[in-house]
C-alpha cells in the first residue's frame, strides 16, 4: 500500500553550513545537540539540518506520509526526529530567506509529527561556497508521537566531524566579525535568531 500523500523536490539555498524546519506559529521540537548523531539538532525550537558546504544550493526532497515508512535505499547519513506543529505549517526554509517552494511537513495539520531526515554527498565540497548542487536531502514526515532522536545510518566523514565537536564548541570573533562588516552585522543576526529575538 503507497500511503505517500505527497512529495516534492526544490533546491534550497545552505547558509553557514544549515538548512532550517520550523513553524512560523512556533517551536517545533525541543532542543537537540548535533554532537548526538551529525545531522540534525534543534536550537529555538527550530530543527537544524547540518549541510556540508558552507554556502550553496542543496537538492531537498520531502515525502509526507500517512504512517511510517521504510528508511529510502542509497543514502549514507539517515537520523529520525520528532517535531510537533502548532500551526499545522512546518516548513523547510533557508536560514535568511522565505521557506522553499516544497509542501508542509505537517501533511495532517497542527499536531506531532516524526521526520526522517537523509542526507548524500556532504563530504563532496566541505566548507566550500558552490555554484554546483554536490548535496542532497530526503526528508520524510508522517504523524506519530514523541520519541527520541534516532541516529540511523551514519557513514560519511562530515557526520563523523559534526558528532566530534565539542558541545561548548565557540565560534572565534575576529577582525572580520565587527559590527561595522557585513560578516559581523551576519552573525549578530544569526546570535540572536538563535536566542529567539528576530527583531
Amino acid at each position: 500500500m503507497n500511503d505517500e500523500l505527497a512529495r516534492a523536490t526544490a533546491l534550497v539555498p545552505a547558509e553557514y553550513h544549515l538548512l532550517q524546519i520550523a513553524d512560523p506559529q512556533g517551536p517545533v521540537a525541543n532542543d537537540l545537540d548535533a554532537t548526538q548523531n551529525g545531522l540534525v539538532s534543534a536550537v529555538g525550537g527550530v530543527i537544524e539540518v547540518s549541510t556540508g558546504i558552507h554556502t550553496g544550493r542543496v537538492r531537498v526532497t520531502v515525502e509526507t506520509h500517512s504512517q511510517r515508512p521504510d528508511p529510502a535505499p542509497g543514502w549514507e547519513e539517515i537520523v529520525e526526529m520528532s517535531c510537533h506543529s502548532p500551526s499545522g505549517e512546518v516548513l523547510v526554509t533557508p536560514m535568511m530567506d522565505d521557506p522553499a517552494d516544497l509542501p508542509s511537513l505537517a501533511s495532517q495539520g497542527p499536531g506531532p509529527y516524526r521526520l526522517r531526515v537523509h542526507a548524500l554527498g556532504r563530504d563532496t565540497a566541505v566548507d566550500e561556497s558552490t555554484d554546483d548542487v554536490v548535496e542532497s536531502y530526503l526528508i520524510q514526515s508522517w504523524p506519530a508521537v514523541h520519541h527520541d532522536a534516532l541516529l540511523v545510518k551514519a557513514t560519511d566523514d562530515y557526520g563523523a566531524q559534526v558528532g566530534a565537536r565539542p558541545v561548548d564548541d565557540t565560534i572565534v570573533i575576529d577582525h572580520e566579525d565587527s559590527p561595522d562588516t557585513q560578516t559581523g552585522q551576519e552573525r549578530d543576526i544569526l546570535r540572536r535568531a538563535g536566542q529567539g529575538d528576530y527583531s
